[in-house]
């Protein structure tokens, strides 16, 4: 049953801004990521949902309401986390969260104060003192302490540290065993290959691919930085020629392998090896690996533009 739907949705803002016929659902109890650059439209599709723009064609839905005609409905089964979170700077953490609770009509508080001790959150200061990180715990608390059916996560591990980061990829997997229905924009493959079930990628605001995370993992190329125990062991290890790609600098290697690692295993097993690390690629390597490298020109372009 798909809980949110986007139905060829278009909204063109001209000089190729916007998105364009954007068609995608994310299913019941499913943890969809939302995955591009910043400026590919990420926030754009987001606004739709809540009802904040109005699209020049296509329409979006959330538990089968339209999301423009009846987004006071859906609100109230919905939690929200955007990019850019609005306080009232002047009122304490505590006195904020009270207000949101309010708002929903919120009765029980069990769940949002289990959330304040989980994140470690200091509610007894004002908002305008708070950091970055401390902000983004309050919006995160207030998007979920309603027990919503739907949450949608924009950018939602901004300004965490990576202990929080961690706690949150809980969260959203003990929501995901309740049934809960997510969509989480990111920019960051690791973030959402540690939550999601299946993705959507974006480019210059279409479309590019829906994909199972655990299919999109074999895909994905990793770099390795091996350190031998001498420059001599180094070179010969490079001499194999079992990988397609092999960088040395001195006594250290970096190794490009797609899909599994034990190809790598086997072949470092006749040699000494010092050290051995795995370096994270950014998205646009990611990109490039399944799009070429016209996407990080597009990028470069849409800098500025909508997100």
């Amino acid at each position: 049953m798909s809980i949110i739907e986007i139905n060829g949705i278009t909204k063109d803002y001209g000089n190729r801004k916007g998105i364009f016929n954007l068609l995608f659902a994310v299913e019941k109890g499913e943890v969809f990521g939302y995955l591009g650059p910043n400026g590919a439209g990420k926030t754009t599709t987001i606004r739709h949902l809540l009802g904040f723009l109005t699209p020049d064609t296509g329409s979006a839905k959330i538990l089968g309401m339209d999301c423009r005609k009846d987004s006071a409905e859906i609100m109230k089964h919905l939690g929200y986390l955007p990019a850019e979170i609005a306080f009232f700077d002047g009122m304490k953490g505590m006195d904020f969260l009270k207000f949101m609770g309010e708002m929903r009509g919120l009765a029980n508080t069990s769940y949002r104060d289990a959330l304040i001790e989980k994140f470690q959150l200091d509610t007894k200061g004002t908002i305008r003192k708070m950091s970055k990180g401390m902000k983004q715990k309050l919006g995160i608390i207030c998007a979920f302490m309603h027990d919503p059916q739907v949450l949608i996560l924009d950018e939602p591990t901004s300004g965490l540290d990576p202990l929080m980061q961690n706690i949150f990829a809980g969260l959203i997997l003990e929501e995901k065993a309740k049934g809960k229905t997510i969509l989480m924009s990111s920019h960051s493959f690791e973030e959402i290959e540690k939550t999601c079930d299946r993705i959507g990628i974006i480019r210059a605001g279409e479309l590019v691919t829906t994909e199972d995370i655990h299919v999109l993992k074999t895909k994905r190329r990793k770099s390795y930085l091996i350190t031998f125990d001498s420059p001599a062991t180094a070179s010969a290890f490079a001499k194999t020629d079992s990988f397609d790609n092999i960088t040395l600098d001195g006594a250290s290697a970096k190794v490009d392998v797609l899909g599994s690692v034990t190809r790598l295993m086997e072949a470092l097993s006749g040699f000494t090896v010092i050290d051995f690390d795995t370096q994270k690629n950014s998205l646009e390597e990611v990109f490039m690996q399944y799009y070429g490298s016209t996407i990080t020109e597009e990028n470069a372009t849409k800098q500025g533009g909508v997100r």
